[in-house]
């Protein structure tokens, strides 16, 4: 066994023996971590809605208090589970780097037993993960206290399928971020469709005091009106293929009139 290894098993059973550590809840954890929040980033750090959609524009802070949401539960509930996934596994490392990034800057209060790219064991039974987004090898999870879907509207719909069992009997959280990509897809649906189901924020990026005005008015001369619109308003915008718009599509399939030859027809014996 390496020193490495004999170090960590001695601070794992310091652990074992010793009064668990005094956690802060979100909020503290948060502004210990990355200072004063914006008011959206304080609602969203004392939310305990089951089911969240973050609907953030690039660069708004939504990373950071995903962070700190993954974070928490980690240290603050021993055994805890939480997962990051995204669409591919770079997007999920990047997250996940934010989530040890600031339990190292909190001074690691519960030993890590695994702490490597993808993995932090924690001395207290805690877990987090990153993992891609690739429904055939994402499941086996189960018992899952949070999920972090970010990048939530490139995740594929049988991926998202895939992972919701994992809170069925843990009854753990949803927190899905992202900015929008068209009107399709079940974050969409979710967004617009979800009912009471979900609590919804939507922070475009002229509610955020760190992007200035000079700096949209660049983009906005720089981008397509399509992409500016998804990545810095919030919009769900038509994709540029598409030949009917999604309301027209959805306008075929809700008219009011009755069937021209009536319900429940069947073939000619």
């Amino acid at each position: 066994m390496s020193l490495a290894a004999v170090e960590r098993r001695i601070a794992a059973l310091r652990a074992a023996v010793a009064p668990p550590p005094a956690i802060p809840d979100r909020l503290a954890l948060f502004g210990l971590g990355f200072g004063e929040p914006d008011p959206w980033q304080a609602a969203v750090l004392t939310s305990e809605a089951r089911q969240v959609a973050l609907n953030c524009s690039r660069q708004s802070g939504k990373s950071v208090v995903a962070a700190a949401l993954g974070l928490h539960p980690a240290l603050a509930s021993a055994g805890s589970l939480v997962l990051v996934v995204s669409p591919g596994e770079r997007q999920s490392k990047l997250l996940f780097k934010r989530i040890t990034a600031l339990y190292r800057k909190l001074g690691e209060p519960v030993p890590a037993d695994v702490d490597n790219k993808l993995s932090l064991e924690l001395a207290n039974g805690s877990e987090v993960h990153a993992l891609p987004g690739k429904e055939g090898t994402i499941r086996g999870f189960a018992g899952v206290d949070l999920l972090l879907l970010d990048e939530a509207s490139r995740i594929p719909d049988d991926v998202y399928a895939a992972v919701r069992p994992m809170l069925a009997v843990s009854g753990g959280r949803l927190v899905t971020l992202s900015t929008p990509w068209g009107k399709r897809g079940w974050w969409y649906e979710a967004w617009t469709n979800g009912g009471d189901h979900w609590q919804r924020f939507e922070v475009p990026a002229e509610r955020c005091p760190r992007i200035s005005a000079a700096f949209l008015a660049e983009e906005r001369r720089a981008l397509p009106p399509l992409v500016f619109d998804s990545e810095y308003r919030c919009k769900f915008v038509e994709t540029e293929d598409a030949y009917f718009g999604h309301d027209d599509i959805a306008a075929a399939f809700a008219s009011p009139r009755a069937p021209l030859f009536g319900e429940g027809l069947t073939d000619a014996a």
